[in-house]
Parts: structure tokens; sequence; C-alpha cells
């Protein structure tokens, strides 16, 4: 079976595009984004994003991660995917998608062919234990301490339409990569949880070392920009407007104080196209 696809990448968080025209079950898109996306026998990416038709929104939104498994909600992978609808058809520039926790909008800021402009909205953070999810006696895990290999760490948990991880550290002069895999499948998160490292500049201003779930250590995230911004304010350390420098550049998170909605703006340029045997 050979499957048309096109690959982007949002400030180096790569994504491969396939659309439903290849009819694919889950299981084969299970197994697609494990070999599409190997570095080294694959065209390599961090991800796989499948749209289909939907009756609530322009498309279904579906994300595999590297490693195979689905993931609820990817904000450089929406931003990615208006992108490449756009470029189908240049005379609309808001999409809406539908994912497994939401429906999410997209617009089209500017238009360059090496690199464009997308806006964003995330929806709502949830802080409420439960709907993270994570195992914990508190009601809300907001700088509580979680315990890594005997070792104490305060962390704020948080869902946006996946599941976060957010710390605050000092600098990146450690592995946080080994820390970040360790909380990941940590037994409190029973879907396992992306991972923030969040270096506060000013507020304004946040620096971020991401580690994704089912993806590993990621040049950006959209969603984790978002979650670290939310936890931030949370702690009453940035506002809710604020840049997030990522390794290879940085996203713009806006939190309305009035909607409770977050949006994300940055980035996002065409890779490549072509044809992969399954």
């Amino acid at each position: 079976m050979n499957i048309s696809f096109k690959k982007y990448h949002a400030l180096g968080n790569d994504f491969i595009i396939v659309e439903s025209k290849t009819k694919l079950t889950a299981q084969k898109l299970s197994k697609l984004a494990l070999l599409i996306c190997d570095r080294n026998k694959g065209v390599g990416a961090d991800g796989i994003l499948y749209l289909s038709t939907s009756k609530k929104a322009d498309r279904k939104f579906i994300i595999y991660n590297s490693d195979g498994s689905q993931a609820e909600k990817s904000g450089n992978g929406l931003r990615i995917a208006a992108l490449y609808l756009y470029e189908k058809d240049k005379r609309k520039k808001k999409f809406s998608f539908e994912t497994l926790t939401s429906i999410d909008s997209a617009q089209l800021i500017k238009y360059h062919k090496k690199e464009s402009l997308i806006k964003v909205s995330i929806g709502r953070p949830e802080f409420e234990s439960k709907k993270v999810p994570v195992k914990s006696k508190l009601k809300f895990m907001i700088n509580s301490k979680l315990t890594v290999n005997k070792t104490q760490f305060p962390v704020t948990c948080l869902s946006v339409g996946n599941p976060h991880t957010v710390l605050f550290v000092d600098n990146f002069n450690f592995d946080w990569q080994q820390l970040g895999s360790e909380i990941e499948i940590h037994k409190a998160f029973p879907e396992r949880t992306n991972v923030e490292f969040v270096k506060v500049i000013n507020r304004k201003k946040i620096k971020v070392a991401d580690w994704e779930r089912g993806a590993g250590a990621t040049g950006s995230s959209g969603t984790g920009a978002s979650a670290a911004v939310a936890a931030s304010v949370m702690m009453g350390i940035t506002e809710r407007d604020c840049e997030v420098q990522f390794e290879n550049g940085s996203l713009f998170i806006s939190w309305n104080a009035d909607t409770d909605i977050i949006e994300l703006t940055g980035p996002v340029e065409f890779i490549a196209s072509g044809e992969y045997e399954l």
C-alpha cells in the first residue's frame, strides 16, 4: 500500500500528515507511525496527523506518536494541519478540528512559502487531579510534591486536552531527559504524562525544555507551552500573555482571563511530500 504524505515542522516539532483518502484502521495507523516516524529507517517525525471527515468540524484530527500510541491533542499539530488545509485551498484562512477531547479552531495569520504564522485555540486548562488525570489525594496538584526515585519534586499537573506535569528549574544543567522519561511513566499518571521543565526569565518570558509523552524530547510543544504558561500564572510568576522560548525559537501564549481560553501563536514550515509504502 502506497501512502501519500506531507511533512511539516513547528520549531522542530515535526509531523507527517496523511489524509483519509488513504483508508487506514487504528491498528494500521499505529503501525504506520512506528515505521514512518523512525528517524533511521523511516521518514522521521515526532508523530503522524491523520485527517478525516467530520460532522462537527472541517476535519477530524487524530494523532499517533512516534511510539505508535495515540495522543489526544497537539497544539503544534493543529497549527500544522491548518497550514496544510490552507495550502490545499487558499480561499479559506480559518479552520476547525475535531480532536478526541474537543473542537479546536486555527487561523492563518501570515502566509509565506518559507515560514507561516498560525494561531490556534487550545481551550481551557483543567487543574482538577481526576481530570488531568493524576492519582492524588489532593484535589489539585499545584506546586505539590511528586516522589521520583526517592527524591521529591514540586510539580504542577494539568490538562490542556492532554496531561502535563510542569517543573520549575533554575537551569537545564542536569539530565532533564532522563527525569522527563521517568515522570512520563510514573505510577501517578494512569495515561502517562507530558513533562515541561520551565525556567522563568521574567514575567512575560519563560524558557522550556519539553519531554513529550510517546515521542521523547522535541524541539517544541504547543500544548507544552500552553501548560507551562498556565502553571506559571497559577503560581503567580508570569503574566497571562507570555513568550515561551524553546531551543529552536519562540511560541506566544495568551490565556484570556474572561473566557479562560488559551491561544497559541507560532511559525509552521513545510518540509517535504512523498509516498511511503506500508
